[in-house]
């Protein structure tokens, strides 16, 4: 079930703090939509595990994997996804109507990359970074904050670049065990250029976004001191090209946000951005 890889639904939280909505209810609605995209995800990871078993075996560190190594039945993971579906889409209009509506896209989406668009170079790429942005627009769903074009556009770059990162990761790795090509995936060793040209691109189009935002008349109205917030583009310049600098050098894992969550450079620099965003809204 990977529950290590929950911390990416935190994402849901991210419109509630985008709009400095600070209600019991928005948190409420929060946890609960993150709970319910747990289990969904969850639902996905055995699927996704039962659907690459060949490939998996093939790989130096998932043929660890329970199902790959034989140590669970098949049969089980299974039933598993589809109770795990079936309480998350469940529980989720009780959150909100829009939420759930979210929740079956993600869900749909997933299998349809779980199936089919994982084996299609960079549309693949294009897949992942919806999957990320699903959870954003889900979370303001759930908390009553829709996101804004700016959040979206911001997003779309953002997790674009970090999809890239996670192939990357992947193929470098092929490539540093003398493989030619990626297993279940449409890649090539030698496609690791391309990779990093695209992902960096979109990771220093998402910083312009930031600016482009923290310019824009809507800020004045909500921080106190805006100009703070310039400082959060350099520290969010540095974050992206240290994580394309760890990947290049065979440093990375297969998810970049479980990567970061376990650097403690990576706190420090969220530290400090999340530092000058508090000191740009209480001035």
């Amino acid at each position: 079930m990977r529950l290590y890889q929950w911390v990416k639904n935190l994402l849901v939280f991210v419109p509630m703090v985008a709009a400095h909505d600070v209600s019991a209810d928005a948190a409420i609605a929060g946890v609960a939509a993150f709970a319910c995209f747990g289990l969904c995800a969850s639902a996905a990871y055995l699927i996704n595990d039962l659907r690459d078993l060949e490939a998996d075996r093939a790989h130096p560190r998932k043929r660890e994997r329970p199902f790959a190594a034989g140590r669970l039945p098949a049969g089980a993971g299974r039933a598993a996804a589809v109770a795990l579906v079936a309480v998350g889409l469940g529980a989720a209009p009780f959150v909100a109507a829009e939420f759930a509506a979210w929740l079956a896209v993600y869900v749909a989406a997933t299998l349809g990359y779980s199936f089919w668009f994982k084996r299609i170079a960079l549309f693949d790429v294009v897949v992942l970074a919806g999957l990320y942005t699903v959870r954003v627009i889900a979370g303001g769903a759930a908390t009553g904050n829709p996101m804004t074009l700016w959040l979206l556009a911001f997003s779309m770059f953002l997790f674009t670049s970090l999809a890239c990162l996670k192939r990357h990761a992947e193929v470098t790795e092929m490539a540093d065990a003398g493989r030619l090509s990626v297993d279940g995936r449409g890649y090539q060793a030698d496609d690791e250029g391309l990779l990093m040209s695209f992902g960096t691109s979109a990771g220093m189009a998402s910083v312009i976004t930031l600016a482009l935002y923290i310019n824009s008349a809507v800020v004045g109205n909500i921080y106190a001191r805006p100009a703070l917030l310039w400082g959060v583009c350099p520290v969010m310049l540095y974050w992206i090209a240290r994580m394309w600098l760890a990947s290049r050098r065979g440093r990375m894992t297969d998810d970049p946000i479980v990567f970061a969550a376990r650097d403690p450079a990576s706190w420090g620099l969220l530290a400090l951005m999340a530092g000058l965003v508090a000191m740009a809204w209480f001035g």
